[in-house]
């Protein structure tokens, strides 16, 4: 017996059996779609997180104050903008944009907002490839740093909290900060928050405004403390060699002798992207793994629905071996229904993996959740294997028997 009459015998046997056939395919169905679907899911979590680190340039470095690991050095000496105009002379370093953070109540007329004002240096933009709307508006300037002016640029969720419209236009608007008179000079564009966090709820102020109108950071020799210095590298290159750079005259200039005393700490977004790369490429593993739980749970569908049809038609086998038929027409037979029942249930999965990518992606416009060709190549070859796999056993049987004792079974 060839091969296109065992794909016939089989697909006339699932017909008679339809409704069971179409019930034991959807154990596949949904172990497919789910492999599918949640994989998708992970690649788009995966690659939102790299895309948002990405603007944030991989030739970036972060330098912030930390505590010391070691247990011999108790005061952290700040990080100061005298330094930051240091480690911007180094060899390698393209520029470097400071920033200091202060606490802060936005007032405008009945309305008021309390977080965490960014005072920022210039080219804040450049750095963090952030930049106002084209609406008449503009970011701080080295003037408005130079004469520690009331300027203030707003995130669209603090216009919203403001104004009640983050579309508002509050160009030239006037509003309390912590008691003092600003003037709103631009509105950021809209940004999508990362790690659950709106960066949009954010205000922008002169750096020296933030230092000495809405706080008093100046410490001794006439420096000014900075939160963090965000460092841009001319090349990828030179990463390496700007990190040591930048560590050994900080260790200098706050007497680090020890190792462990070291009183900040310098980042690179590079090794921060390919660590959080490699938790998002674990977690879509495990995605991949708990649902396919479903696959082996729909794979021991398969060989019980098998097995059944088996014992059904003993006689038939019984038959077709009096007349001739070999072990191995038998085997085909009954393995080639197995994998029809697994491919088709896999191709309507990678269906319902497509949907639910959909789904997802309608529900969270950030996330780019699509259906890719090893999704689909993953989710034939696994349909396949589970067909093959749970249906060697129950096709095996029956290419096992006897025709003398298939004739005589009940």
């Amino acid at each position: 017996m060839n091969l296109i009459e065992s794909f016939r015998i089989a697909i006339n046997s699932l017909m008679i059996n339809r409704l069971r056939a179409i019930l034991t395919t959807l154990g596949i169905l949904i172990g497919v779609g789910a492999v599918v679907g949640l994989t998708s899911l992970g690649r788009g979590v995966e690659n939102y997180v790299s895309g948002q680190f990405t603007s944030l340039g991989a030739n970036t470095l972060t330098v912030s104050s930390t505590r010391p690991s070691s247990g011999t050095r108790t005061v952290i000496q700040p990080l100061t903008d005298k330094e930051a105009i240091a480690i911007a002379r180094l060899p390698g370093i393209q520029r470097v944009a400071t920033q200091y953070n202060v606490s802060g109540t936005l007032l405008a007329g009945t309305e008021s907002v309390s977080l965490t004002l960014n005072g920022v240096t210039a080219n804040y933009v450049e750095v963090n490839e952030w930049r106002p709307r084209n609406d008449g508006g503009r970011f701080i300037s080295q003037q408005d740093i130079n004469d520690a002016a009331r300027v203030v640029v707003l995130g669209e969720s603090t216009v919203e909290d403001l104004y009640g419209d983050p579309n508002f236009n509050p160009i030239n608007l006037s509003l309390q900060i912590n008691g003092r008179i600003f003037t709103v000079i631009g509105v950021m564009e809209n940004r999508s928050g990362g790690a659950g966090a709106d960066q949009n709820a954010a205000a922008f102020v002169p750096i020296s405004t933030a230092q000495s109108r809405l706080d008093n950071a100046r410490v001794r020799g006439g420096a000014y403390k900075v939160s963090q210095m965000q460092v841009q590298v001319e090349s990828k290159d030179a990463i390496e060699m700007s990190m040591a750079a930048i560590e050994v005259y900080l260790a200098g200039a706050h007497d680090i002798i020890y190792s462990g005393d070291e009183d900040f700490r310098v980042s690179n977004q590079g090794d921060l992207l390919s660590s959080i790369t490699q938790v998002t490429g674990i977690l879509t593993l495990f995605l991949a793994g708990v649902s396919g739980i479903s696959l082996l749970v729909g794979g021991i569908g398969i060989m019980n629905i098998m097995l059944v049809s088996v014992t059904e038609r003993t006689r038939e086998i019984g038959l077709r071996k009096a007349v001739g038929a070999r072990g191995l027409d038998i085997l085909s037979q009954f393995l080639i229904e197995s994998i029809l029942l697994s491919l088709i249930g896999g191709a309507l999965g990678i269906v319902l993996g497509w949907l639910i990518s959909l789904i997802g992606g309608a529900l969270v416009p950030d996330l780019d959740l699509s259906l890719t060709l090893d999704s689909v190549l993953l989710a034939t070859g696994i349909s396949s294997f589970v067909g093959v796999f749970f249906g060697l056993y129950p096709a095996n049987r029956a290419a096992r028997m006897r025709p003398i004792e298939a004739l005589r079974f009940e």
